[in-house]
C-alpha cells in the first residue's frame, strides 16, 4: 500500500477536540467535516483536496474517543502520519480504513506543501520534495488488510 500526497502539518498533542468540535455533533457528516481544525485553522477544510496527507507530532489525536477519523476521510485525507499517535485515534484510523504510520523524526522532515511517498507496507517514507527518506516500523499485515477492505464495517 503507497500513498502519495501534499502535506499539511500539525504539532503535538493535537486533540480530538480541534479534529471534531463539539458544535459539529449534531451536524451531517459532510457539514461537520467543514468544521475540523476550525479552532486553530480557520478555513482549513476548504483548502484540503482529496489525496492530501497530515503530519503531526508527538501524542496525534489525543483526547476523547471522538470520531474523528470519519470527519477527515470526508475531507479526502489519505493518511495521516505522526511521531507517534494516541491508540485510541490510531486504532479509529485503523477502523475507518485511513491508513496511519508512526515516523520517527516525520515533523523536522516534511513541512507543509510539501509531497510526501509513504509505502505502509515497508515504512518506508520519502519527501518527494527534498528527497529526504525515513523508516518506520511497518503496518501489521493484519491490520493493512482491514485498511484495504474500507475498514471494520
Amino acid at each position: 500500500m503507497i500513498i502519495e500526497g501534499r502535506i499539511w502539518t500539525f504539532g503535538d498533542d493535537i486533540s480530538t477536540d480541534l479534529l471534531y468540535p463539539q458544535t459539529a455533533y449534531a451536524l451531517p457528516l459532510e457539514e461537520a467535516a467543514q468544521l475540523v481544525f476550525s479552532a486553530s485553522h480557520p478555513g482549513w477544510s476548504t483548502k484540503v483536496e482529496p489525496g492530501d496527507i497530515i503530519v503531526g507530532g508527538s501524542n496525534f489525536g489525543m483526547g476523547s474517543s471522538r470520531p474523528a477519523v470519519a470527519l477527515l476521510r470526508e475531507l479526502g485525507i489519505a493518511a495521516n502520519l505522526a511521531e507517534s499517535f494516541a491508540n485510541l485515534y490510531f486504532r479509529n484510523c485503523v477502523n475507518y480504513a485511513l491508513p496511519a504510520l508512526a515516523v520517527p523524526g516525520i515533523l523536522a522532515s516534511a513541512h507543509e506543501g510539501e509531497r510526501l511517498r509513504v509505502d505502509f507496507a515497508s515504512g518506508r517514507v520519502e519527501n518527494l520534495s527534498t528527497g529526504a527518506e525515513l523508516a518506520a516500523d511497518p503496518l501489521p499485515e493484519q491490520l493493512l488488510d482491514i485498511i484495504r477492505s474500507g475498514g471494520v464495517l
